[in-house]
């Protein structure tokens, strides 16, 4: 097999600003060259793509990703994650997988997930059985008897519904922590307070102090990822002191969290598209208060270019699959930092690329383009740092993993 050259792109490498008549050269899955176009040595048998109008971008990462989840709250009367028996959700993962792969995410980062399912949907991809994106598998959630999303009524006997593992004490949550790595989740999910996207108050804090170093400790010393649901200050500051690698939402956002993120390299996931849009579809549906989501919002929509001047390090994601905001809505996400926080579409971008593979401990070999990089690009039909639009609506023009068109054409 010969080199892929593409040529004539608006190149965004992720790091710098748009550079005009690029080269990239893909050979054996990597990044061989990047040049200006004029400077690229052809082979005789080099497939030369011409991709001049066209922009090309890393392939971006979702980093808060439940890839079970369809239509989530819908059925009130069933226990949350039991929706479907878990063959129905591998399948229900391995379609949202794929469209998240088919809008330019070629690395998805797990936020919880039924049943232990995404361990078997990851080996699935890699053995080349179904399309898929570079997959960072999560387990059940886990939190304290009676915590927000513990809603089986008692009387029913069941330990705990399927998207939720119950601990406590630490040595509860150390069990539990191994066993869902042991299960496949290379991700794991706390729940510390209440708050964004549940009925329970956001000042509520479900784990103790003990609970959570445990729990932070134990993921690390198995290699693990560790991430939590943190809305109020204190649990935040909390979990940043003890070690947590992920802040979910961090909606108490202020400047003493700002310095307690910079110093310890925590990455946020804001996941403001969710809120917003339940504002905008239900209002005051299901129990949730609108006048506090948009006091939230509006406090995050100041406090998020504070910290992106600090160096705060945000990446993207949401709540995809829950009621009302399915999966593929992905790139709307971009038109909100960008309008309503006051982000720039390029440090936006940068979220998704390289903040992403950083994340995921892949900044050696992905979210960017440099020689030496496996080769997972999208090529778009104009400059998104000019006109983000173009990373909302619809798919791509092409996505290549590893060198490989997964998604549309390149023609030529």
């Amino acid at each position: 097999m010969g080199r892929l050259v593409l040529t004539g792109a608006n190149l965004l490498d992720g790091v710098n600003p748009a550079a005009a008549d690029r080269a990239v050269v893909v050979e054996e899955g990597r990044i061989a060259e990047v040049a200006a176009s004029s400077a690229i040595v052809r082979r005789d048998d080099d497939r030369v793509v011409d991709l001049s109008g066209k922009t090309v971008i890393p392939g971006m990462f979702t980093c808060h990703f439940h890839a079970t989840y369809h239509e989530l709250g819908s059925r009130p009367n069933v226990p949350y994650g039991n929706e479907y028996p878990p063959s129905y959700q591998a399948l229900i993962a391995a379609k949202n997988l794929r469209t998240a792969l088919e809008h330019g995410y070629t690395g998805v980062v797990g936020a919880g997930a039924s049943n232990e399912v995404e361990g078997g949907v990851k080996r699935a991809i890699e053995d080349g059985l179904i399309p898929g994106p570079r997959f960072w598998p999560s387990g059940r959630e886990l939190s304290t008897t009676g915590h927000a999303n513990d809603g089986v009524p008692w009387h029913w006997g069941m330990p705990a519904p399927g998207a939720v593992r119950l601990c406590d004490g630490a040595d509860g949550f150390r069990i539990g922590v191994r066993e869902e790595i042991k299960r496949g989740a290379e991700v794991i999910k706390l729940f510390v307070t209440g708050g964004h996207g549940t009925t329970a108050p956001k000042d509520r804090i479900e784990m103790t102090r003990d609970e959570l170093a445990a729990a932070i400790e134990t993921a690390h010393s198995r290699g693990a990822l560790i991430r939590a649901h943190l809305v109020n200050k204190p649990a935040i500051m909390m979990a940043l002191d003890l070690g947590i690698d992920i802040v979910d939402h961090c909606d108490e956002m202020d400047d003493e969290v700002i310095a307690a993120l910079v110093e310890t390299g925590a990455f946020v996931v804001p996941s403001l598209h969710f809120p917003k849009h339940f504002l905008e579809l239900m209002g005051d549906g299901l129990g949730f208060a609108a006048d506090a989501i948009r006091a939230d919002l509006a406090h995050m929509y100041e406090e998020i270019p504070k910290a992106q001047a600090a160096g705060v390090k945000f990446v993207l994601g949401d709540d995809y699959g829950a009621i009302g905001f399915a999966h593929g809505m992905y790139g709307r996400e971009f038109r909100l930092y960008t309008e309503h926080a006051g982000v720039s579409p390029l440090e936006v971008i940068g979220w998704a690329t390289l903040n992403g593979a950083q994340l995921a401990r892949r900044g050696h070999d992905l979210g960017s383009v440099e020689v030496g990089k496996l080769a997972d690009l999208v090529v778009l039909d104009r400059d998104p740092s000019v006109d983000v639009s173009v990373l909302v609506d619809g798919t791509p023009r092409a996505v290549l993993k590893g060198g490989e068109v997964v998604h549309g054409q390149l023609g030529g």
